[in-house]
């Protein structure tokens, strides 16, 4: 019947992931013994199965009987998401840095310990930051949006009913946890690129099979400062894949929250991106002066014209993608009813 099936989803979506496909065929078969011994040999109604899920409790109560430990460091709800994602977050974050790390010894073999002081540095500020960042995307969802999340089934109720349980989100619907872990790991990855390994951001040049150097992309006078914003920007995009996550499912709150999100980041993209202070102010005069441009040659108007439309064409890239992401979001809502 649908409202077994929706009160055994409702139970195996609180539950690590590992443990759903068995507790599910166990609730199921529970639930079965529990409707024989009440009807005997008669048909099974509504009321019975009604009955049974009343005496077997709220999902949220039952879930944790499964579980079998009490953690309330975020929530027991979301406590097995955030240990799932801060270990992605610190395995991404020691793999970008580890990445950067070995670049720095192939360029600079001379200077292969003050790179690895240097990695070492990135490790003990980074993987905090990390940690801190999960952790805080998380307080938010739990603290900050307690009373919206997952509607109902993450509440506490007076009285719980079967009626009360929520519909199996259609397949269309669901956020697929590969999406949602995708977009995490992108977040952190170009999180700590930015912060350890921005010095790579440019033209790399080399003289005789041997590294150079890097014409960088940003103006470092002013990076420290937009970093900043950056960080933000990132940062709001990790609370907004974990929410993903967490829900399993589009709703119209969730979509309201991603394009809340979004709408931020697209005013931090157009102040960042679009600020010429951000950008190396001197970044043609360096290649010419490298011997890699001749001043008004067709390749120097080129490059000329590439790199003041590169800053347009960036910000339509990312524009278009977040507005996507709420669209898509609409449409799986939409798709779902």
């Amino acid at each position: 019947m649908e409202m077994i099936e929706r009160y055994v989803y409702a139970v195996t979506q609180l539950l690590p992931q590992s443990q759903r496909e068995d507790i599910a065929k166990e609730l199921r078969s529970l639930i079965e013994d529990m409707l024989d011994e009440r009807v005997q040999d008669g048909k099974v109604t509504e009321k019975d199965v009604e009955e049974v899920l009343l005496e077997l409790g709220e999902p949220r109560k039952l879930a944790n009987k499964y579980r079998g430990t009490n953690r309330y460091l975020i929530g027991p709800e979301l406590f097995d998401h955030y240990v799932m994602v801060l270990k992605i977050a610190l395995i991404a974050s020691s793999a970008v840095m580890g990445v950067s790390f070995i670049i720095g010894i192939i360029l600079d073999p001379p200077s292969i310990l003050q790179t690895f002081i240097s990695f070492i540095i990135s490790l003990v500020t980074g993987l905090p930051m990390a940690f801190g960042w999960t952790t805080f995307a998380f307080a938010v969802i739990q603290f900050a949006g307690n009373t919206h999340l997952k509607k109902k089934e993450l509440q506490p109720k007076r009285s719980w009913k079967p009626s009360d349980l929520p519909p199996v989100p259609h397949p269309k619907g669901r956020v697929k946890r590969g999406e949602a872990i995708t977009g995490i790991v992108f977040y952190i990855i170009c999180i700590a690129v930015f912060v350890f390994s921005s010095e790579y951001f440019g033209v790399w040049f080399f003289e005789n099979g041997k590294f150079k150097e890097v014409i960088p992309f940003f103006n470092e006078e002013y990076y420290g400062y937009y970093l900043l914003f950056i960080l933000l920007i990132f940062g709001f995009g990790i609370i907004k894949e974990c929410l993903k996550m967490v829900y399993g499912r589009w709703t119209m709150q969730l979509v309201l929250f991603t394009a809340v999100v979004n709408i931020i980041s697209i005013i931090g993209l157009i102040f960042v991106i679009a600020e010429p202070a951000v950008w190396n102010p001197n970044f043609m005069t360096q290649l010419v002066e490298s011997g890699q441009l001749v001043p008004h040659s067709d390749a120097f108007k080129t490059i000329g014209i590439i790199w003041e439309q590169a800053t347009l064409w960036l910000l339509i890239l990312f524009l278009f993608a977040l507005v996507w992401d709420i669209i898509d979001g609409f449409i799986r809502v939409r798709k779902s009813r």
